[in-house]
């Protein structure tokens, strides 16, 4: 299970109110093997797009895990409705927890399908998600809450997305969890 969304009740955040490093690193599109493949590829501009607006998206989503609300974020600018009721459903019970996430969340996302060619594009994303520096904190406790001991610290999560009036935007997010990576 994606513990991103299924523990963000008993998420934890920084509580310095200072921010940190980014924590998306999709597929760095720089890279000698990403620029072999961007030539090869003749999607390859659609799929950065796609891994861009999904690097975002995740960017915003733990800025507002890690305070338990959305104000002052981007989401609604990379995730549509589903995919954002997703998030604020996760940010309504880490506030009735008294819960916020500190750590990072890692990710290494890449583009498993894409279908440019349909009435509105859509995209398929797998991310491998890395809990290894995922906090989950109680505020009124003042401490860590520790994940379950079944919890996979890397899991392959999903993703879907499509292009809207030029931008691509994560329709939903699978918070269950596949295989490990």
């Amino acid at each position: 299970m994606a513990l991103a969304w299924a523990l963000a009740g008993c998420g934890g955040g920084a509580g310095d109110g200072k921010p940190s490093a980014a924590p998306v690193a999709a597929s760095a599109p720089g890279s000698a093997g990403a620029s072999a493949k961007a030539s090869a590829d003749p999607q390859a501009a659609e799929k950065a797009a796609v891994l861009a607006a999904y690097a975002s998206m995740s960017a915003e989503q733990l800025r507002a895990y890690r305070a338990a609300d959305a104000k002052g974020t981007d989401l609604e600018k990379y995730a549509t409705a589903e995919a954002l009721g997703q998030i604020r459903n996760d940010l309504a019970r880490m506030q009735e927890a008294g819960t916020v996430v500190r750590g990072d969340i890692g990710h290494r996302a890449e583009v498993t399908a894409l279908d440019l060619d349909a009435k509105t594009p859509k995209a398929t994303l797998s991310d491998c998600v890395d809990l290894s520096k995922y906090e989950t904190f109680d505020n009124s406790a003042q401490k860590v809450i520790p994940l379950p001991t079944e919890q996979p610290l890397r899991y392959v999560m999903t993703a879907t997305a499509e292009r809207w009036e030029g931008r691509w935007m994560v329709t939903a997010i699978n918070p269950l969890g596949g295989p490990t990576c």
